[in-house]
């Protein structure tokens, strides 16, 4: 849902922008945590679209929190990539069918 999306993205930007000077491997396990828990509980079929934009706009707003860590130092986007590979978990649906997961045989 669209407005749940965006609250969680504000959220996401606030707290970056809190943790702004934090080291970057500290921001990246805190980042990883908060898009696994998005994953394990959105990730249900059909929903892989919701969680690969989720999984970009977080990327993209620590890429902007990074740039905003000093007046002439910039983050490129080489760079970014690479630090997304390794810290935000690619998109996955989680939770299997309603039918494969109740066992229900008709």
């Amino acid at each position: 849902m669209r407005k749940r999306l965006q609250a969680k993205l504000r959220e996401v930007k606030a707290e970056l922008r809190r943790r702004m000077h934090a080291p970057i491997p500290a921001q990246g396990q805190w980042l990883s945590a908060v898009v696994d828990g998005h994953f394990r509980y959105y990730g249900v079929p059909m929903n892989s679209p919701a969680l690969h934009l989720f999984r970009f706009h977080v990327g993209r707003l620590w890429h902007r929190a990074l740039c905003r860590r000093s007046q002439r130092g910039r983050v490129r986007w080489e760079r970014m990539r690479r630090l997304l590979r390794r810290w935000l978990p690619v998109a996955r649906v989680c939770h299997p069918y309603p039918l494969r997961r109740f066992g229900v045989i008709t």
